[in-house]
């Protein structure tokens, strides 16, 4: 089976490429091939090793057609805060993909925020798709508000918790910052701050940026720091995996932290951060934070909960499943 796959791929952003990497692989694992929606169909194919077209029509258009349904996710894509442009691309697409009699599966994401018209347009794309598969429990009571079919909604984690780690050695000394740009500008500051104070108390700090093109501005206030950037989600996760704590005002700092075995705490950027530390038993901060805190938690490599852990990797794995079944046999 063909499905194309929407999400906000081929834009360098480590996260959102480390969630393709994770659809790529379970996909494949069940009989699936994606073909990809990507702002850059090249560099798609060549970091996943799938096909890739271009996002925008008319090859957007030729691939639903060929394709034997839709895949939006995962992600943040079912919102309008950011813009009203944003929501309109993506439902625009599983529209596009109802009309043709495809089938349709909303996976591993956080809906909203929504204002009164998003909501109006997001309720019937849910409605019309075959599973509605979201990320944290905040999204499953909004799915439930907007009329998702309760046999097909379902309560999953984000694909990228399914991510196997590299075999590297852990530097317990070793702390990774994980700064952002377009957070307020004391947010940056006052990470800076923990990463001099911990620097001073002889710890080795790496700070990593997550898109080239982006977070360049953020990654300026740590002149002096070991600094990395990269939109390639195998090496992030290389770096994080060696870490011994990770503080991160990006979501999937935390998520590859995560699938990495490496404790951590994140800024609350976005309630999506709030959600994810909530749900693993992790220790987070409002913005722009408290540096004195963000030292201690980093100390004592507070969190996550284990157990809480394992429930949310589950979670990932049923959320799959229910869209596309169990994994062959003898797939790894």
């Amino acid at each position: 089976m063909v499905v194309a796959l929407s999400g906000y791929y081929g834009f360098a952003n480590a996260g959102d490429e480390a969630i393709l990497l994770a659809l790529v692989r379970e996909a494949r694992r069940r009989g699936v091939e994606p073909v990809v929606l990507s702002a850059d169909p090249q560099a798609t194919a060549e970091l996943h090793g799938v096909e890739a077209v271009p996002r925008t029509k008319p090859a957007a258009l030729a691939a639903l057609a060929r394709a034997e349904g839709l895949l939006s996710g995962g992600g943040g894509l079912l919102q309008n805060r950011t813009s009203n442009r944003s929501l309109a691309y993506y439902l625009g697409l599983v529209y596009l993909a109802q009309a043709l009699n495809k089938p349709t599966w909303i996976f591993g994401q956080s809906l909203g925020p929504l204002s009164p018209w998003g909501r109006r347009f997001t309720a019937p794309a849910l409605r019309r798709s075959r599973a509605v598969v979201v990320r944290d429990r905040a999204s499953l009571e909004l799915a439930r508000s907007l009329g998702a079919p309760p046999d097909r909604l379902r309560l999953g984690a984000d694909a990228a918790l399914l991510l196997e780690p590299p075999r590297v050695s852990r530097e317990e000394g070793l702390v990774v910052v994980v700064p952002r740009a377009r957070v307020p500008h004391e947010a940056n500051l006052r990470l800076r701050e923990v990463a001099e104070r911990l620097a001073a108390l002889g710890y080795e700090v790496l700070v990593l940026g997550f898109q080239p093109g982006f977070d360049e501005p953020a990654l300026e206030l740590f002149d002096g720091f070991t600094r990395e950037l990269s939109g390639d989600p195998r090496r992030v996760l290389y770096w994080i995996a060696q870490a011994g704590y990770v503080l991160s005002l990006r979501l999937h700092g935390l998520i590859l932290a995560a699938a990495a075995g490496t404790p951590y705490a994140g800024g609350s950027y976005d309630p999506k951060v709030k959600a994810f530390c909530e749900e693993s038993g992790a220790p987070y901060w409002e913005l722009p934070g408290d540096p004195e805190a963000m030292v201690r938690v980093a100390l004592h490599r507070t969190g996550p909960d284990k157990s809480a852990l394992r429930d949310l990797r589950v979670r990932a794995a049923e959320g799959f499943n229910h869209v596309w079944g169990r994994p062959e046999p003898g797939t790894t």
